[in-house]
């Protein structure tokens, strides 16, 4: 009898056990997280349906192994080939609220700037903002974006990132270190700034940014104070180009007299302007200018 009792009530605290572990076993998968905005989020499990509203978000995804839980992206994301196919949801400034919410992600990635991230919180829908802005946000969002895609070699992939680097520095000449260079990211003219993730590559090639730090990371740049920092070498891309060398006195600056400038055609552009991780590929393109424009 006394046999019996034990092994009902051992049954029963074995039923119980069970439940418990039904019931916190999903707990053990959550994820936690605090984003860009200084908002925690918490996800019951690894996201299944991303849609991404910022391009260097969307290549870190799928630079994860994890594209094919893309379901939408912004207008801009455009590498690598397979995002072309998704459904557009509009740009980072100015995105489809509707077209987001009929895709039914289980998770939206958008940068901190973004004025979408509170209207669609408010309709239910997950939402982490990272805006990666220098070499150690890079990093972070990486990782961030590992532990939140289940990805495990994430720290590898910026280790790859930080090799091709160091080897884009390496291939340079030391008659390059300390030349004086502009990147114009766009005709406002607005500039990459010395901590900007633009300006880091600069500095770990060795060259010196014209736009010191404490003018922000992309400052709108006064086209006088190019004329009289009178840089070796320009770099900006193709479709910022055009009528620079109308500028005001800037036919006099030694980089437009001697054709020291590199004009990035628009996938290359897209390249650089994108703080992740294709950083490394970037850092050899800008590599490449300095060795084939400067003495």
């Amino acid at each position: 009898m006394m046999k019996g009792l034990v092994g009902c009530r051992a049954g029963r605290v074995a039923t119980v056990l069970a439940g418990l572990w039904l019931l916190l076993a999903p707990l053990a998968h959550a994820l936690e997280m605090v984003d860009d905005r200084g908002v925690r989020v918490m996800l019951a499990q690894s996201p299944q349906r991303i849609v991404s509203v910022l391009p260097s978000l969307t290549e870190t995804v799928c630079a994860l192994g994890r594209c094919s839980r893309l379901v939408g992206v912004d207008r801009y994301s455009n590498f690598p080939e397979s995002v072309r196919k998704l459904p557009r949801v509009g740009g980072g400034l100015d995105p489809s609220i509707e077209a987001i919410v009929a895709l039914r992600p289980d998770l939206v990635l958008l940068a901190a700037s973004s004025p979408a991230a509170a209207r669609l919180e408010s309709l239910g829908l997950k939402v982490v903002a990272l805006e990666p802005k220098n070499y150690a946000d890079a990093r972070r969002v990486l990782l961030q974006l590992g532990v939140l895609l289940s990805v495990t070699d994430a720290p590898q992939l910026w280790a790859g990132i930080e090799a091709g680097v160091d080897a884009a520095t390496r291939s340079l000449a030391p008659s390059i270190r300390g030349k004086r260079i502009y990147f114009e990211v766009n005709s406002g003219p607005y500039a990459a700034g010395a901590d900007s993730f633009l300006g880091e590559t600069l500095t770990r090639l060795g060259v010196v940014n014209i736009v010191p730090a404490g003018m922000g990371p992309f400052p709108k740049i006064n086209p006088e104070f190019v004329v009289r920092a009178d840089p070796d070498l320009i770099m900006v891309g193709d479709t910022n180009f055009a009528g620079m060398k109308q500028r005001p006195g800037w036919s006099n600056m030694r980089a437009i007299r001697y054709d020291r400038v590199c004009v990035f055609p628009p996938a290359q552009s897209d390249v650089m302007v994108r703080p992740g991780p294709r950083m490394a590929e970037a850092a050899r393109a800008m590599a490449l200018c300095l060795s084939r424009h400067l003495p």
